[in-house]
């Protein structure tokens, strides 16, 4: 895999380094996994060596181990008959011996490689976790950033295995491996020298020319990369949503299966074309390398053919100086190769260990629960204001009000007009650009934020489940871990008594029927009624439902309107609602209007006020007057 790094962006750390970095992880979270690695540089170099050294040793043997290149057909046929009768025992022992050690050598090298596969996927599986945990931890309005999200994709990279490689175990194993191919080098190198040294020089600078192909390669595929990239991305995305359950209706019923396939032949006949030209290139460039190793690798056996023609050398000499010759230029090019799988490993740790070195926006607190009374909190906005990140202006803007303990207060107010904002700021989700939140006089800036959470029972707009139970999400822990009387309890108060009754498992039924066959698919409005009871579970002091009957029919709207008042007993409630009229069960209502709260008081208040509120709740009931005439009333 090659890393496409950010253009004009310098690597978050060096080459050197992340090597460091990456020796120390493994040191301390798998160094079994380093001394496997460790282990199998000295095997993969006597292994190497045994390649070239057994031919030698068997013409060696054959010839009498001594005699020279240029001796007769009859002189060799002579040494044959001569070591049958007399060497025939000390040549089969000899290279059976080398032969058994080439044996367990290969055997210990495949056994430390199938240990460290199992090691490195635990190795990977605990720096993926690790990643996980800093994206819980880290503070929600700097994750929700897009250059944040960008980062953690692209930190995930480097704990994934892609083509049996991972980029956090890469550094340390292509390490070794550039140690492994040096140490070849050096042993090979000086075996060719007893030839030339101008050999060693030749078979060293040659690759060179390689080298510069590869580069040149490189650069036209990373120039290219964002057109190739946005095809690929369009691509995938035209693959992925037709296999995407939740759009199967869109997709029949609009008739968008020939629009689908249309797009999809437009940007495959372009991915083509990238792969073509890729293709090309790649094929140009191995024509230049070829045609190095031609001339490289010719020049090289004229020099040895010229020597052993002229008696300068042995039989057995010529063999291993050949299988030298052959396999010293992989090891030079393996060098260079090395080096850059190190630096290109290298790109994607320092985008996981860059996200993992994120500091928060919001610092840590230090009180918790204990440092404010119990029961409904009071909660102050003191000129509170929040700009969102390369925005113009404030989506809240100096905003200040009291909301008192136990009250129930609901925001209302058209899209746009800070209300989801303004509860994200409550629940400690963002910070304030200015201005303080307190509860109980208590800044909330200096409570620990695990703490502050426990504060808030929320019910958001956007609802996310994921393959467990219904009574694991309502409890939030592992099945048999929490309260299942009391999570049933809260399914029924939220109006599900009659789902689960009829679930064959009840609160046990898993909620995906992929992982499941006996699973169940919730509606959009039992959905919500599911993260109603999670909140009701929760008991924490102050409830918030955002827009917690958007889904619900008109009757099951009413029901939860019903038992408004048991669920808000003794806490401080936050109500959002379009629906104006599902706000006459609150105690004070505060219309938003362009990040500021423009009106407060009752619904009675304000209907009598005849401001922007009474304006809209006129706009919303006329639909169900009877006296309606299509914009006249009578």
């Amino acid at each position: 895999m090659e890393y496409e790094k950010e253009p004009g962006k310098k690597p978050y750390k060096s080459l050197f380094n992340n090597a460091l970095w990456s020796l120390r992880e493994m040191i301390n979270g798998a160094p079994a996994s380093l001394f496997l690695m460790a282990l199998e540089v000295p095997l993969a170099v006597f292994l190497a060596w045994s390649e070239v050294r057994l031919p030698a040793l068997v013409v060696g043997e054959v010839t009498g181990g001594g005699a020279a290149a240029g001796m007769t057909a009859q002189s060799a046929l002579a040494s044959v008959g001569m070591l049958n009768q007399a060497s025939l025992e000390h040549a089969a022992l000899t290279v059976g011996l080398f032969l058994l050690a080439v044996l367990l050598a290969t055997i210990l090298r495949d056994a430390c490689g199938a240990v460290l596969n199992v090691l490195l996927q635990r190795y990977r599986y605990t720096q993926g976790a690790r990643l996980d945990r800093k994206a819980l931890e880290c503070f929600y309005q700097t994750f929700e950033k897009k250059e944040t999200r960008d980062l953690h994709g692209r930190a995930e990279l480097a704990s994934w295995m892609m083509n049996g490689r991972q980029p956090l175990s890469d550094v340390p194993r292509h390490s070794l491996a550039l140690l492994e191919n040096v140490m070849c080098y050096v042993l090979f190198g000086a075996v060719i020298s007893f030839v030339t040294p101008w050999l060693v020089v030749l078979l060293t600078l040659a690759p060179a020319v390689n080298i510069f192909c590869a580069r040149a390669y490189r650069a036209w595929e990373y120039s290219t990369r964002t057109q190739r990239a946005d095809n690929e991305r369009r691509l995938e995305y035209i693959v992925s949503r037709p296999a995407d359950y939740a759009a199967w209706k869109d997709i029949r019923i609009y008739g968008m299966s020939g629009w689908f396939k249309e797009i999809f032949g437009e940007l495959l006949s372009t991915d083509i074309l990238w792969s073509k030209r890729m293709t090309f290139r790649q094929f140009l460039s191995r024509l230049a390398d070829l045609a190095v190793i031609l001339l490289r690798d010719g020049a090289a056996y004229a020099v040895l053919i010229s020597q052993a023609v002229r008696g300068m050398v042995t039989a057995e000499e010529f063999v291993l100086y050949f299988g030298a010759v052959s396999a010293f230029a992989g090891f030079v090019g393996n060098i260079v190769n090395e080096w850059n799988a190190i630096g290109n490993a290298g790109l994607y740790i320092c985008d996981f260990r860059e996200f993992l070195d994120l500091p928060d926006m919001q610092p840590e607190g230090t009180k918790t629960m204990e440092d404010r009374p119990d029961g409904a909190p009071e909660i102050v906005f003191d000129h509170v204001s929040f700009r969102y990140a390369g925005a113009e202006q404030d989506t809240i803007h100096d905003l200040s009000v009291v909301i008192r303990a136990g009250e129930k207060i609901a925001l209302v107010g058209m899209n746009g007009a800070g209300k989801t904002t303004l509860v994200k700021l409550l629940t400690g989700l963002y910070a304030p650009t200015t201005g303080q939140i307190r509860i109980d006089g208590v800044p909330a800036a200096d409570f620990r934020r695990e703490e502050y959470y426990k504060l808030f029972a929320p019910v958001f707009q956007d609802v996310r489940l994921g393959p467990f139970s219904i009574a694991e999400t309502v409890t939030g822990m592992p099945e048999g871990g929490g309260d299942e009387a009391k999570a049933e309890a809260c399914l029924r108060r939220a109006g599900l008594g009659e789902k689960i009754d009829a679930l064959p498992k009840g609160i046990h039924t898993m909620m995906d029927k992929l992982l499941d066959p006996d699973g169940t698919d919730l509606s959009g409005g039992e959905k919500q009624k599911l993260m109603l009871a999670r909140a009701l579970y929760k008991n924490a002091p102050v409830l918030v439902l955002d827009e917690p009957t958007a889904a619900l029919d008109p009757i099951a709207e009413h029901e939860i309107y019903q038992q408004y008042g048991a669920m808000t007993a003794g806490k401080t409630s936050i109500f959002i609602s379009h629906r104006l009229a599902s706000t006459r069960f609150c105690d004070r209502i505060f219309f938003l209007e362009n990040g500021r709260i423009a009106e407060q008081g009752t619904h009675s208040e304000l209907i009598e006020l005849g401001g922007a509120y009474s304006r809209l709740y006129e706009i919303q009931s006329c639909w169900y007057r009877e006296d309606y005439k299509g914009g006249e009333t009578e």
